[in-house]
């Protein structure tokens, strides 16, 4: 009887181990498949404009390398002595952003924020390749039909933005970069959001910041909040301590999407220490 019982849960265990390892073979095959519904979390509509948060602006448009028209929006301040180049994170639009580009106005900067493909009124789908031409084409946009001299502008990438701006830098000339709450790369963040799974085999996206700073030569500030329950603090110090150059570290409170709000004290003087130190210096202003 004693065997009988030893049999029995003996294949009782195989059994659960069979379900669970099936089980986690699916999973794996799901986060391979619908891997871009983890990473992209774009929204259709435009809630508001800069207009309704007391921001005059243009709104504009440009088309992408493989033919793509974009949406942007152009807020331009007073001094309009630096034009930051906005790149935002992987959800939303620019109409989730209006609360950010009222501090940025208030320091006295231009701003140039688009939706990338996908997202708000831009055609297309999203994807990394996607992102990197949507971000040179704003670029253009900027030097070729605004005018904005390549050295008057800084480099902005909140979150997936971070990447995004970083390869942009890689390869334009700017007058900066600045790294908000951002990664070191796609795999490395997904290894700490999901630790049980070999997310290196199934990681379908890069998002390579540290190696597009590799060959990043313009003034760096990286910004990230101690807190951040989704980038760790960690990963924002490895970009800072990776990058050669001139270069600052503005440390937050807060969380991932709102450290900017909980100390905005805080992100205002280091933004504007690090335009100031930097950034006016190199132009010559």
């Amino acid at each position: 009887m004693a065997q009988g019982f030893r049999f029995i849960f003996s294949n009782t265990v195989v059994s659960a181990l069979s379900l669970l390892l099936v089980f986690y073979i699916v999973v794996c095959v799901l986060l391979y498949v619908f891997q871009s519904r983890l990473v992209y979390f774009p929204e259709k509509k435009v809630h508001a404009t800069p207009h309704d948060v007391g921001l005059s602006y243009e709104e504009t448009s440009f088309v992408t390398a493989d033919g793509l028209r974009l949406t942007a929006w152009h807020i331009p301040s007073r001094e309009d002595r630096v034009t930051i180049l906005y790149c935002h994170g992987n959800a939303g639009n620019i109409s989730h952003r209006l609360e950010h580009l009222q501090i940025l106005n208030d320091l006295g900067v231009s701003t140039f924020i688009f939706d990338y493909r996908g997202f708000g009124s831009s055609e297309g789908t999203p994807s990394e390749e996607g992102t990197y031409l949507d971000v040179e084409a704003a670029w253009i946009h900027l030097v070729e039909e605004m005018g904005v001299p390549p050295e008057r502008i800084v480099l902005l990438g909140k979150s997936l933005g971070g990447p995004i701006a970083a390869w942009l830098g890689a390869r334009k000339p700017s007058g900066g970069l600045i790294l908000h709450s951002t990664f070191t790369s796609i795999p490395d963040l997904a290894r700490n959001l999901y630790p049980v799974f070999p997310v290196k085999l199934l990681a379908r996206y890069s998002y390579d910041t540290l190696k597009s700073l590799k060959d990043v030569n313009v003034p760096l500030l990286v910004v990230h909040s101690v807190q951040d329950e989704i980038v760790p603090f960690s990963m924002g110090r490895k970009l800072y301590e990776e990058a050669s150059g001139p270069k600052m570290f503005v440390s937050l409170e807060g969380g991932h999407n709102t450290s900017y709000r909980v100390s905005r004290d805080v992100y205002m003087e280091g933004l504007k220490t690090f335009l100031t130190q930097y950034i006016s210096a190199s132009s010559g202003d």
